[in-house]
């Protein structure tokens, strides 16, 4: 069960491993794109490739009809890799379980958008976790978690990649374990949990009273998507790429632009190296200033 492109590492990888899944289950097809076509997901795409010819693709997951497709597979386990949260009437079904592939070291950053908040949060180190599902979401017994380091300028569109690969490996480690019966669970500490809730346009304004480092950190775990964001000359800009930098300054406050588009944080300040306006493709600092002139001395704002 999948449907982003997080998934689908996953499903390849069960199949190579000669896990042929059943069914795969995964969102409905959308109108997507600038002509709006109706367009399958990521998952079901590549499901078709690999000849699964069971494809679900419930509007609700709690829709009866939906939950008697599920129970007439009389399936033995139940992945699920980037889908919605499921109802116990689903999950309970699968004779040896249902196993969640979160991309967090759980109990931290428990939530919809852990690769992201645990960049923006500073972290110095993630990884995946395989749990199998209980009710309350991502709260279930750990099979399996896999770390790595976050480097200090990595993005959120980096990590989530090498996580897809990783979570794929610990995907079908735990598919083997679960036929094999070779479990071993640990439950999880709850006085351990943080939490990473999805992520709205709020969430990601530049606040440049905060230091270099955390506008740094806010800026590449929203980079490429959905994208940090600041005002300048009543245009909403993405700030998709950063580095830290020298300076002292008023928060928001231009310090260097020729060339180099450098601002002032609280403390210390940082050097926009890529940026996107409204209509427009991103663009490296240089090319954006040489069409977009910017004054030293002028500041940044935090609000539309």
């Amino acid at each position: 069960m999948g449907t982003p492109e997080f998934a689908v590492p996953s499903l390849e990888a069960l199949v190579d491993a000669g896990y042929h899944p059943l069914a795969v289950v995964t969102g409905p097809d959308r109108h997507r794109g600038r002509g709006r076509k109706l367009q399958p997901t990521a998952i079901k795409d590549v499901a078709q490739g690999l000849g699964i010819d069971t494809i679900i693709q419930p509007q609700s997951v709690k829709d009866p009809e939906f939950i008697d497709q599920i129970h007439s597979l009389e399936c033995d386990i139940q992945v699920v890799v980037a889908f919605r949260i499921l109802p116990h009437e689903v999950f309970s079904s699968a004779k040896l379980g249902a196993f969640n592939l979160h991309s967090s070291l759980l109990p931290k950053f428990r939530g919809a958008a852990p690769i992201n908040r645990a960049i923006m949060a500073g972290a110095i180190k993630t990884g995946v976790t395989t749990f199998f599902i209980k009710d309350k979401v991502d709260t279930g017994n750990v099979i399996l978690q896999w770390p790595t380091t976050i480097p200090p300028n990595e993005t959120a569109g980096s990590l989530h990649d090498r996580l897809a690969q990783l979570g794929a490996r610990a995907v079908v480690e735990t598919t083997r374990r679960i036929v094999k019966g070779q479990l071993t669970q640990q439950i999880q500490d709850d006085t351990l949990a943080t939490s990473a809730p999805k992520i709205f346009r709020e969430d990601c304004q530049i606040q440049w009273r905060q230091s270099s480092q955390q506008v740094h950190n806010h800026c590449r775990g929203l980079s490429p998507y959905p994208g940090a964001w600041t005002r300048w000359n009543a245009k909403t800009l993405k700030i998709l790429g950063t580095k830290i930098s020298d300076g002292i300054g008023l928060p928001s406050t231009v310090l260097k632009s020729d060339g180099q588009l450098i601002v002032a944080c609280q403390a210390g300040a940082l050097e926009i190296t890529h940026l996107q306006a409204p209509g427009q493709r991103v663009l490296s600092a240089k090319e954006f200033l040489n069409g977009n002139p910017i004054s030293i001395g002028s500041m940044l704002s935090e609000h539309d």
